[in-house]
């Protein structure tokens, strides 16, 4: 599982995490809600290893990976598909996908077949460039680069932002799919709150950089949880 402990985190002088903790298992999904700006993305940024952390320690199945870089991250099954989605305009939706081969051995670098059963739309459009993809699409597209990494964590952040509601069912159903199979941790930070309640087993909510409440879904308070994620 990932044990997120007592971490602290800054941008220069500014403080965006607090004493913050938080964990996730394997077959189930985390959801991490919370307004703008309460350091949501923060806290991935520590899990992945793109923003260092002042104190606390991060593990990943219990290996210390608080001071580990970003690729050595990943090559310990940690994938992240960031918010904005961060695909690559210029390549193609064969090449993009092709990039989550970085971190396998040679003998694996081969798209699965199951990222088209996910997601059939990239199988028709693997010559296109990601750019001229809809927002949806690219959405889908950096799911899959996350999964041929074949990953045992899937850090996925706000991904519904900006897509249209029956993407956001497909990509619903995906995770839903990954979760029931057992072989992987999800962490998702969402803003959308029937979703995320729909799919998480638990909920941990964020407010100025803290933790201020968290636990399993039907054992929190719903009112209470919306009050801390609605603007």
């Amino acid at each position: 599982m990932l044990s997120v402990e007592k971490v602290d985190l800054f941008y220069g002088a500014a403080q965006a995490l607090r004493t913050v903790s938080l964990s996730a298992e394997i077959g189930k999904v985390t959801c991490l809600l919370g307004r703008n700006g309460v350091g949501k993305t923060s806290m991935l940024r520590a899990i992945t290893g793109n923003q260092p952390v002042k104190r606390g320690r991060i593990l990943w199945e219990g290996e210390d990976v608080t001071h580990l870089k970003p690729f050595e991250r990943a090559r310990r099954g940690i994938g992240y598909v960031p918010q904005g989605r961060d695909i690559f305009p210029l390549l193609t939706v064969r090449e993009n996908l092709e990039t989550g081969f970085a971190v396998l051995p040679r003998s694996q670098r081969k798209v699965p077949d199951e990222i088209f059963d996910l997601f059939p739309v990239l199988k028709s459009m693997l010559r296109r460039r990601g750019g001229d993809l809809s927002g949806g699409q690219q959405q889908q597209l950096a799911i899959g680069r996350a999964l041929v990494m074949k990953p045992r964590l899937l850090v996925l952040d706000e991904p519904t932002e900006g897509i249209q509601p029956s993407i956001i069912k497909d990509i619903g159903k995906v995770i839903e799919l990954l979760r029931d199979r057992g072989e992987m941790a999800i962490l998702l930070v969402e803003q959308y709150f029937d979703f995320a309640h729909e799919l998480g087993q638990t909920l941990a909510v964020m407010d100025r950089g803290e933790v201020v409440l968290s636990g399993l879904k039907d054992e929190l308070d719903e009112a209470e949880v919306r009050r801390h994620v609605m603007v």
